[in-house]
């Protein structure tokens, strides 16, 4: 994966401060279109983050916006995702104990996020065709929390076009 994905400026938090309005979740059937299921940034803010945050700051953001993960960037270039998971898991820690930090409100996002590279990553064309009950899969297929969503722009470039949850999925499913 290209580790110098875009975020379109015209559609980047970077501050988040006040409360994500609360949206209704759609219910969904294994047979529906998989774009039901994704977070779509051509639809909705991401929230972002950068690499220098402090975690307990990131972990603050999520809570006042209603999210579980956040996407890590520098500058308009997203290199990570980092989830509430990474931060209240096991990850301070270990980072901690193979570091020379020693205080756990010194950790920043980008101690302890998952690299770009590493998080799964689903084409927006094959979103589009895909259902489902073909997302459900994938995620049976991994420990991923979330899948990111790559769009091709006509100019040659990657973007992040959006996010699936493993337990909003679940939620929609219910």
């Amino acid at each position: 994966m290209n580790s110098s994905l875009l975020l379109s400026p015209a559609r980047r938090l970077s501050a988040p401060r006040t409360l994500r309005p609360v949206t209704t979740l759609q219910r969904v059937k294994p047979t529906d279109p998989a774009t039901r299921v994704i977070t779509d940034f051509a639809h909705e803010h991401p929230i972002t983050v950068t690499e220098q945050r402090r975690i307990d700051d990131a972990l603050e953001d999520m809570i006042c916006f209603g999210v579980r993960a956040l996407l890590v960037v520098r500058g308009d270039k997203v290199t990570g995702l980092i989830t509430s998971y990474d931060i209240q898991g096991e990850r301070p820690l270990q980072f901690l104990q193979s570091s020379t930090y020693t205080r756990h409100d010194e950790i920043q996002v980008g101690h302890v996020m998952t690299a770009l590279e590493r998080v799964p990553a689903l084409d927006w064309e094959e979103v589009r065709e895909a259902t489902v009950a073909d997302i459900v899969e994938l995620f049976a297929d991994t420990t991923a929390t979330h899948l990111i969503v790559l769009e091709s722009g006509v100019d040659g470039s990657v973007l992040v076009r959006g996010l699936i949850s493993r337990t909003r999925l679940g939620r929609q499913l219910a």
